[in-house]
C-alpha cells in the first residue's frame, strides 16, 4: 500500500482536503529569519539553464514565495519540457506535483505516470507515504466507505509508527537531510507518533545546523523550506499563483574568506568490493593530499589521477553527482548494489560533492547491497 500511495498523491490534489501544522504549531523566530531566507536565495540561483531541473527546487520555492521569478519561470519550463522516458516514477510524480505548484497544466504525464504504476515493484517511502496517506485518507468523509477508511488508517498508523522510531532526543528525525519531510509528515497526519515529538525543538536544531553550514546543497534546501515556511506539500492545491511575488530579501553581507596558506590535509581513502557474485573483488586504500576545506569529489579525482585502479564514474541525480561506479564495478537496480561511503564506520549523508573530509580522516567507498 506505501509504494502506491507516493505515486497516486499528485493525482488527489485537486479535490485534497485541509493539511498543514494539524498536530503542532511551530516557527522560525523573527531573529532568525534571514537564515531561512539565505537558505531560499542559495538555492534559488542554484537555478540556471544548464543545470538539470529539479521539481522539488520548483515545490519549495512555489511554497515558500519565490524570490526569484526568472528562475522560477525557467525551472518551469523545464519540467514542462521535461522527457517522461528519462524520469523514475518518483521523479515523474514529483514533476507533475511541481507543475501543479505552478498552476500548470502536466498534460499526458498524468496518464503516463498511471501506465508505469502498474508494473512498478513496491518500496518503503517512509515520510512522503505518510503524506500521500494523510491525504487520501482526509479524502474519505466519515461513515462511507468504512473499510477501507479502516484499511487507510492501519497502514498510516504503522507508517507514522515508522517515523517516529527516528525521532532523536534533539528533535532530527533520521539525520538532518531526512527531517524535512518528516516534519511535514508529522505536522498532517491524524495517528499520533508513538514517540512524543516537539515540533518546536527540531524547528531550533534545524535552524542551528543552517548556522552551521550544513544546508548548501539545493535539494536539502528544497526539502526543509517547506517546514520552515509552515507548509506541507499538501499545500500545493492552495497556492496562488497569481502575479506578485515576494521580494527578494537584503542579506547580510558575508565576508570573503581570508585566503590562507595552509598545509594541505592527507585524507585516507579506501575502495572495498567484497560482494559474493561481483567478479572483481578487491580492498585498497590510499592516503591522498589535497588542500583544506575540499570536498570528497576532489579527494576522488586525485586518487584517480595517481591510481587508475581508482578510477571512478558519476551520474547526476537531483541531490546531486552520485558515484555510480569505482573501477569498473558498477551500481545495479536489479542486483540492489550501490556505493556507500563511509567515514570511518559512518555512512555519510551528504554527497561526494558536498562532504568536506578532515585532515586524516578515513573514508572507504564500500560496494554494498540495499
Amino acid at each position: 500500500m506505501t509504494w502506491f500511495t507516493l505515486h497516486i498523491l499528485p493525482l488527489l490534489w485537486a479535490a485534497a482536503g485541509t493539511s498543514t501544522w494539524t498536530r503542532s504549531s511551530c516557527s522560525v523566530p523573527l531573529a532568525k529569519q534571514s537564515l531561512v531566507d539565505g537558505i531560499q536565495v542559495l538555492m534559488e540561483n542554484s537555478v540556471t539553464s544548464s543545470t538539470h531541473p529539479n521539481p522539488s527546487v520548483l515545490i519549495a520555492m512555489n511554497l515558500a514565495g519565490a524570490y526569484n521569478v526568472e528562475a522560477q519561470k525557467l525551472l518551469t519550463d523545464k519540467l514542462m519540457a521535461s522527457d517522461t522516458a528519462d524520469l523514475t516514477i518518483g521523479q515523474l510524480a514529483l514533476t507533475i506535483m511541481a507543475l501543479n505548484s505552478s498552476c500548470r497544466d502536466p498534460g499526458n504525464k498524468v496518464s503516463i505516470l498511471q501506465r508505469q504504476m502498474e508494473t512498478w515493484p513496491p518500496s518503503n517511502t517512509g515520510a512522503m507515504a505518510t503524506l500521500a496517506l494523510t491525504c487520501m485518507y482526509n479524502k474519505i468523509p466519515e461513515g462511507s466507505e468504512e473499510g477501507y477508511r479502516i484499511l487507510f488508517s492501519q497502514v498510516l498508523e504503522e507508517a507514522v509508527k515508522n517515523i517516529s522510531m527516528r525521532i532523536k532526543d534533539n528533535g532530527i528525525i533520521g539525520d538532518i537531510y531526512s527531517t524535512g519531510l518528516a516534519m511535514q509528515a508529522l505536522s498532517v497526519t491524524p495517528k499520533q507518533p508513538n514517540k512524543e515529538w516537539n515540533c518546536q525543538k527540531t524547528m531550533d536544531t534545524i535552524l542551528t545546523e543552517i548556522e552551521h553550514g550544513k544546508f548548501h546543497n539545493p535539494m536539502s534546501i528544497a526539502q526543509i523550506l517547506p517546514s520552515l515556511k509552515g507548509k506541507t506539500y499538501l499545500d500545493v492545491p492552495h497556492v496562488s499563483c497569481s502575479p506578485g511575488h515576494e521580494v527578494q530579501p537584503t542579506l547580510p553581507n558575508q565576508p570573503s574568506p581570508v585566503p590562507t596558506t595552509a598545509p594541505n590535509i592527507t585524507v585516507i581513502y579506501t575502495i572495498n568490493n567484497q560482494l559474493r557474485g561481483v567478479e572483481l573483488f578487491f580492498n585498497e586504500t590510499m592516503d591522498v593530499s589535497v588542500k583544506p576545506g575540499s570536498v570528497l569529489l576532489v579527494v576522488l579525482e586525485e586518487a584517480q589521477r595517481r591510481n587508475s585502479m581508482f578510477k571512478f564514474e558519476t551520474t547526476m541525480t537531483s541531490w546531486g553527482l552520485v558515484v555510480s561506479s569505482i573501477n569498473n564495478v558498477a551500481e545495479n537496480v536489479q542486483e540492489r548494489t550501490y556505493w556507500q561511503f563511509l567515514s570511518g564506520k559512518t555512512p555519510l549523508n551528504e554527497g561526494v560533492a558536498d562532504y568536506k573530509p578532515s585532515d586524516h580522516e578515513h573514508i572507504t567507498a564500500n560496494f554494498t547491497r540495499y
